[in-house]
């Protein structure tokens, strides 16, 4: 087992980590920049180190070496779906292969894979739109009203969508722009809308002898601009059909071992009412969400996540999941009300938060 790991985060996840470090009994070193010099994740962690950004793999690995650290834990967001800094970390990230963040990180390249396995997928282009006139005919193929989505990203940025042909050329250039900003790449691909579907998402995890399991699925279908509000975990559709849960959950098997896949991850899908799903992107990291996995099945994940990076074998079969009870995970959002609901910072000056039996709360704070 490892004797000692750094975070390369901040906030909520990296207190989440630093707790599940401390019940290893191992030790934590964080990361932070100026302005978070005392933050909690900070305070918590046994070693510190400054760095000028999280998202500078060079600065990280320095601190990696100066503290003597065994591992190096992405959290989610900034570097933990990088497959140049899982590369980097030379055998000590705690995550999957970089080539399996490389194959499933491009949202077209996991389009194909899918198929591949026969896995259906939403209707769309398997290669990003290399023009306007390129985009024009892919849209025409599949029918208006269409989706564009960042062909490199996720969580709703650089995604747009489009009614009608006279819209397209404003919304290409808005999801390319937010998409090169927010990924570094400006590819975006067209998909077919799907009214009001379900968002229903699979868990994975699976380690480096073969052994490869799902623990369910949650349900994010409660969004606002495409950014997820609340997450339940079981979903009550599949919870009505388990022959959905199975179906789903082979589905994303199927997905993870045509990736050669380890450690944790996420196969979501756009589901409808009758039972019928799509494929629609893995996030190959710990999601924000996790916590209402962990409740149902009693497993820590990021637990689960530094015992697979440390060589050691799932101890469980599918078999063995079982989902008891139910969970439901809110997330606060900061908005505008006088501003059609736009997001707005600024400074929190009262704070309840929420206790008793059966109520967890994750905070970097």
């Amino acid at each position: 087992m490892f004797r000692k790991v750094l975070i390369a985060n901040r906030g909520e996840i990296a207190v989440r980590i630093v707790r599940a470090l401390r019940e290893m009994g191992i030790s934590s070193v964080a990361v932070f920049s100026d302005v978070d010099r005392t933050a909690l994740h900070v305070r918590l962690a046994d070693e510190a180190a400054r760095v000028e950004s999280y998202l500078d793999i060079e600065a990280i690995l320095e601190v990696a070496r100066k503290h003597r650290v065994d591992a190096i834990h992405p959290g989610y967001g900034f570097l933990s779906e990088n497959p140049a800094f899982a590369s980097a970390c030379d055998g000590m990230f705690i995550g999957p292969s970089a080539e399996s963040i490389r194959r499933l990180g491009s949202k077209t390249a996991a389009r194909t894979l899918a198929k591949q396995v026969n896995v259906p997928v939403v209707p769309g282009s398997e290669e990003p739109a290399s023009n306007l006139d390129h985009a024009r005919e892919l849209a025409r193929q599949i029918g208006y009203p269409v989706l564009l989505k960042a062909a490199a990203g996720g969580g709703g940025k650089g995604m747009r969508r489009v009614e009608q042909e006279s819209e397209l050329e404003s919304a290409i250039r808005d999801a390319t722009s937010e998409a090169e900003r927010s990924f570094r790449s400006g590819e975006v691909y067209i998909e077919k809308v799907i009214e009001q579907p379900r968002h229903i998402e699979i868990q994975i995890v699976g380690d480096h002898y073969g052994n490869l399991v799902h623990l369910g699925e949650r349900e994010c279908s409660v969004q606002r601009r495409h950014q997820k509000i609340i997450e339940e975990c079981p979903s009550p559709l599949v919870s009505a059909n388990p022959k959905m849960r199975a179906e789903m959950g082979e589905a994303a098997l199927r997905i993870a071992r045509a990736a050669g896949y380890y450690n944790l991850g996420t196969v979501e899908f756009l589901a409808e009412d009758d039972g019928s799903f799509h494929f629609l992107e893995v996030n190959t990291r710990l999601q924000v969400e996790h916590p209402v996995t962990e409740l149902v099945t009693g497993l820590d994940l990021v637990q689960l996540q530094i015992r697979i990076a440390a060589g050691e074998k799932l101890t469980f079969a599918q078999s063995d999941v079982q989902i008891r009870g139910h969970a439901i995970e809110c997330r606060i959002y900061a908005d505008d009300p006088d501003n059609n609901y736009f997001p707005s910072a600024g400074k929190i000056t009262l704070l309840l938060s929420p206790s008793g039996p059966g109520v967890r709360r994750d905070s970097g704070t």
